[in-house]
This record gives structure tokens, C-alpha cells and sequence, in this order.
């Protein structure tokens, strides 16, 4: 099978990309640096991370990426990221599309594919607006109520889960200095995310506490001198928080940070309704650290109190945080069951297989 896989940057990542593949001089190249890196590679497929000659994969919206493959294979001009990627996949032959980042190709990108691809999937796992999604064979994704309303718009919608990394498996096994770690977003749409980081933030007297934020626009404006002139107060970070506020980090660097972290705190935002099970999660746990994660509707692997803890509240999450260092060899027992656990159940071998078998009902 002939299968394409397309995935989208972060604008925060892209920067990191960009500094890690400086040297870089061709399409090959920078993606082997991508992939090394092993930013998003929970949504990569086994056949894209074992290198199958019949596997292509690319970052779409990574301009410097395409336009390297688009020189190489003479597209001339400057065409758009649009046009080179449909170029991609005929070149490619390819049988099978999957794509990871659908708002930017929705429906009216999949009318445009070759006539070699015979079936088109894509992951949405948050809400998109307007975005039409129609066209695409089957839109996959790991929240039953995100899902429900793919299917109210007329698409046919897949339960489907990330798998962890194998490489996840090199770190976590060493001292963990760090007593508490927050890797996400922070901004206005993150409110109740973000009491509960203001709360877990005043830990910093008595514990080392990490977090390191990808602030939205509005945020970085706000602490900024021209913030200073404009009524934007509402949109700083409390004091707890940005005192002990650090960049965003990713790939690797990220995976090594959790593997020196003894609680990774998650929160969801408000997008799917009782659903949990975020990509942090899959990342904390499947690095070993304990998940730290607020109460709801968790997939397989995920129980509280056996391979993870939960909050109600943010000062129940400081109890609950607080009660865990307290107690932490118990707390460390739970996190090491966690990982063993999402290691057998999301392995790369079983979300290929159950790829395959979404591919083949269609």
C-alpha cells in the first residue's frame, strides 16, 4: 500500500526546526532532521518512522521543506504550498492520503487529488469551525464527542488513538529532579487551565515546579513594554505563573524533560465535553512520569488512582500533587503501572492494525 502522510508545524516548533536543520540542503534532509526529533510522532504511522520505501511523508505548511522538494523535482515559479503537495502525491502514486492537518486541506483539496489515491482518512480531534471535512473518506480521531459531531455534519467519523514512540522508551529512567512539570498553551481561551496553573504554580516556594508555556499573541503583549500602555491586564499571567514561566519546548528536549519529571500536570480545555485523553497524556505517561490530569471520561489505560491521579478542582489538584510527593514511592508504583500499561495497549504495531482495518471498511 502506497501511503502519504501529511502533518503541520506549530509556529513555535517551526522555529526550533529551523535552528535544528540550519545546515540542511535538501528535502531529505530536513525531514530526516523532522523526524529525529520526534515532534507529533504519537500521530506518525509505523511504516512513516520505520522508513518504508512505500511511505511518504511531509510537514505541508513547512515552506522551506516543500520548496526544496519542488526545486529538486523542477516545479518552476514560485507555486503554491497547494500545488506542490497535490504534486507530492502524484509523484508518489500514492493509494492511501492521510492528513494530519485537514483545516488547512479540507474538502475542496481532496476534490483536487490524482486519480491514484483510493482513499482519503484525516485526523481532527478539536473543533473546526466551519471546516468541511465531507470529501474525506473517514475523519479519525480519539474523542467519541468531537467525533458525534463530524458525523451530525455528514462525515464519517473513526475512533482512533495516537501510539507512543518507541524512542519514549530511552528516557525516564534515571533521577527525577523535577517535581512538578506544565508543558502547553497558555491563553485566554485556557481559563480554567489556567486557575489551576496559578494554584499548582504557588508549589514553587516548597518544590521545583517547571512549566514552560507556548503563550498566545495577546499574552506576550500584554507583559510587554507596549502592553504597558494599553488596557490589556486582564491577559497577563498572574505573578505565581510568570515567575517561574519558561519557553515552549518540543521533540526530544521535551521527551528528556519528562523523563527528569516525577508529576506531569495536564488540563483540558473545553472542546470535548466529559472526554479526556489529550496528547499529553499519551506523552507524560508514556514517558513514565505520573499524570496529574483533571476528572472526567479517560481511555483504556488510563484509571485513576491505579495508572494515574485526577483532580476536581484547582486545590484539589495541590492536595492531590501535594499528597503524591508526600507519598512518592506508592505515587512513583502508579506512574511505572501507567506506563507499562499505555505501552502494551498503544503500541505502534496495534495502531497500524487498526489503520489498516479503518482503510479497508471503507
Amino acid at each position: 500500500m502506497r501511503l502519504f502522510q501529511n502533518s503541520g508545524l506549530y509556529p513555535t516548533y517551526l522555529a526550533r526546526l529551523d535552528r535544528l536543520a540550519c545546515d540542511a540542503c535538501s528535502f531529505e534532509e530536513r525531514l530526516r532532521i523532522f523526524l529525529a526529533d520526534r515532534f507529533g510522532a504519537l500521530h506518525f504511522l509505523q511504516p512513516v518512522l520505520d522508513g518504508d520505501a512505500e511511505a511518504f511523508f511531509t510537514n505541508g505548511d513547512d515552506e522551506v521543506l516543500q520548496r526544496s522538494w519542488a526545486r529538486k523535482n523542477g516545479m518552476r515559479g514560485k507555486p503554491s504550498l497547494e500545488s506542490i503537495l497535490l504534486a507530492q502525491i502524484e509523484h508518489h502514486q500514492t493509494e492511501v492520503f492521510y492528513n494530519l492537518d485537514p483545516v488547512r486541506y479540507p474538502s475542496s483539496f481532496v476534490r483536487k487529488l490524482p486519480g491514484c489515491v483510493r482513499k482519503t482518512l484525516c485526523w481532527r480531534a478539536a473543533p473546526s469551525g466551519n471546516a468541511d471535512l465531507t470529501a474525506y473518506g473517514a475523519v479519525l480521531g480519539n474523542f467519541p464527542s468531537i467525533l458525534e459531531s463530524w458525523r451530525s455534519k455528514g462525515c464519517r467519523a473513526e475512533l482512533f488513538f495516537p501510539a507512543l514512540d518507541p524512542d519514549m522508551l530511552e528516557f525516564g529512567h534515571g533521577d527525577r529532579p523535577i517535581d512538578v512539570l506544565f508543558v502547553g498553551g497558555y491563553s485566554r481561551h485556557h481559563s480554567e487551565r489556567a486557575k489551576t496553573l496559578e494554584e499548582v504554580a504557588k508549589l514553587a516556594g516548597t518544590h521545583e515546579v517547571a512549566f514552560h508555556l507556548d503563550s498566545s499573541r495577546l499574552t506576550l503583549l500584554a507583559e510587554s513594554w507596549l502592553g504597558s500602555l494599553v488596557p490589556l491586564g486582564k491577559h497577563k499571567r498572574p505573578s505565581a505563573i510568570s515567575r517561574i514561566a519558561k519557553p515552549p519546548i518540543f521533540g526530544k528536549q521535551f521527551y528528556e524533560l519528562i523523563g527528569k519529571s516525577k508529576i506531569v500536570l495536564n488540563g483540558a480545555i473545553d472542546m470535548a465535553g466529559s472526554g479526556r485523553g489529550n496528547m499529553r497524556c499519551f506523552e507524560a505517561m508514556g514517558c513514565g512520569a505520573l499524570l496529574v490530569s483533571d476528572a472526567g471520561d479517560y481511555p483504556e489505560g488510563m484509571k485513576a488512582d491505579t495508572t494515574m491521579k485526577t483532580y476536581a478542582s484547582p486545590q484539589h489538584a495541590v492536595e492531590v500533587i501535594s499528597h503524591c510527593l508526600e507519598h512518592w514511592p506508592h505515587s512513583a508504583g502508579i506512574a511505572a503501572q501507567g506506563r507499562a500499561q499505555l505501552s502494551e495497549i498503544y503500541s505502534k504495531s496495534r495502531q497500524w492494525r487498526d489503520f489498516l482495518g479503518i482503510v479497508e471498511r471503507q
